[in-house]
């Protein structure tokens, strides 16, 4: 074991895993960790939370983190490339590492034009691969960034990152995945899934090139409760294709949350049969209320 966590317990031994999302508040208030804790607890393996997504200040994640694990969830924390330079990731990492944090997502981050801080200075003095390096450097060599040893105590962590299966040039998209297991991921979470034939035919250049064996596949599932959610994000977000039957199906939808709950369990059960699929990310966007639905009706429920 790399880090003794329960998400790579459950993986390792083969089992399907599950990682859930959590975004922290834009306040102080810590109750707010405790109180969507609620709808996640004995629902996922680990935790997602996000590290001021999209680039808009929020709560921090390793402090976010630490009152997740005294509301009882195992977190996930998010560290992105955007704000801090090598010195300020080592010594967070560090920190997270001795309040008990044992996973961690490494990510570029949303462009910080894209926030409430668009004439903040971003950082990016490592992009997402090199950061994943260092870290994978400091859990198995003992080492910093700069040669210095860690004498005693490294950080031991399950080391994740994430890739879009959609993003253009799509044949890339492979072969970055493959650089990213060989800076040491352990695990990737996927871009919201909604286009299941594109992600079945990158799934199917993935295992032909072997490198599900080299690290695990969390696919990500987004429920929606409106077409209009998903006519935002087929417009808006980067890297996002969704089919107009989906859109469609959405929109005629009598009780459109129902739908979006069937969708959902739908991809759900499709994910599961696709070769290389280790597990799944469950991205509910301020609708953390309805996992415990989704994981009861698509029998993931309880978890091991």
């Amino acid at each position: 074991m790399k880090s003794d966590s329960k998400l790579e317990k459950v993986l390792s031994e083969g089992k399907f895993g599950v990682t859930c999302e959590l975004g922290p508040p834009q306040h102080a208030d810590p109750d707010n960790i405790s109180k969507k804790a609620e709808h996640l607890k004995g629902n996922a393996d680990a935790v997602n939370i996000t590290d001021n997504q999209t680039a808009i200040v929020r709560m921090s994640s390793i402090a976010a983190s630490k009152l997740a694990i005294d509301a009882g969830l195992e977190p996930v924390a998010q560290m992105v490339c955007r704000d801090r330079n090598r010195i300020a990731m080592q010594s967070d990492i560090l920190g997270a590492a001795a309040l008990g944090i044992k996973n961690i997502l490494l990510l570029s981050g949303d462009h910080q034009t894209f926030g409430n801080h668009p004439e903040a200075s971003n950082v990016y003095d490592l992009d997402s691969i090199n950061l994943i390096q260092m870290v994978k450097n400091m859990r198995d060599e003992k080492i910093f960034q700069s040669g210095d040893p860690i004498k005693e105590h490294e950080p031991r962590m399950f080391i994740g990152a994430v890739e879009n299966p959609f993003a253009d040039p799509f044949e890339f998209r492979v072969a970055r995945l493959a650089k990213k297991a060989n800076a040491g991921a352990d695990f990737i979470q996927t871009q919201c899934i909604f286009d299941m034939n594109r992600f079945k035919e990158w799934m199917k250049m993935v295992v032909d090139r072997g490198i599900h064996e080299r690290l695990y596949i969390l696919a990500g599932i987004t429920p929606v409760r409106s077409h209009k959610a998903l006519v935002y994000m087929n417009k808006n977000v980067a890297g996002i294709t969704v089919p107009e039957e989906l859109i469609k199906r959405m929109e005629d939808a009598d009780e459109p949350k129902e739908e979006g709950v069937k969708v959902a369990i739908e991809q759900i059960q499709e994910i599961q049969a696709i070769e290389g699929v280790a597990g799944l990310h469950l991205m509910p966007i301020g609708w953390e209320s309805i996992t415990s639905v989704i994981m009861e009706k698509t029998g993931l429920l309880p978890r091991p």
